[in-house]
């Protein structure tokens, strides 16, 4: 079930933002994701997030501001189960264009949102990590 966070969800959110990042992110120091940490959940409380649940668990989440993705997290061993795909479904229905960023050296992820109909409109250096990203937009649309 797709929900919208509350209060009492952060600390799975929290989780799943950590433990996904480092090991998503291996090239980017593990000191990056802890420094940033309490930064995220603030801005994770203060925004428009959606929480896959099931049996009480949240399994992955998704952060949304005007369309813009911030993130889309899914537990490592729920992955490739159809949970990142039901989450952006429910924003390209509240939505009529999606932006987002993704590392480059993160094909998982660009394989996905390619699949999901996403195109890349720009590519840029992320100034904190050092890191090529891809700015990529899907509309409904087109």
């Amino acid at each position: 079930m797709i929900r919208n966070l509350e209060n009492k969800d952060i600390d799975q959110v929290m989780d799943i933002w950590i433990k996904t990042n480092i090991k998503t992110h291996n090239y980017i120091e593990k000191e990056y994701w802890e420094n940033n940490l309490e930064d995220v959940k603030f801005a994770i409380l203060n925004s428009d997030v959606y929480v896959f649940e099931s049996e009480n668990t949240i399994l992955g989440f998704i952060g949304i501001v005007d369309g813009y993705i911030a993130g889309i997290f899914v537990k490592e061993d729920m992955q490739n189960k159809g949970i990142g795909k039901q989450l952006i479904n429910k924003c390209k229905n509240k939505y009529n264009n999606l932006t987002l960023r993704v590392y480059e050296r993160n094909k998982k992820a660009i394989n996905f949102y390619i699949r999901e109909g996403f195109k890349t409109v720009n590519t840029e250096i992320d100034k904190q990590t050092s890191q090529r990203e891809l700015l990529m937009r899907w509309d409904k649309f087109n």
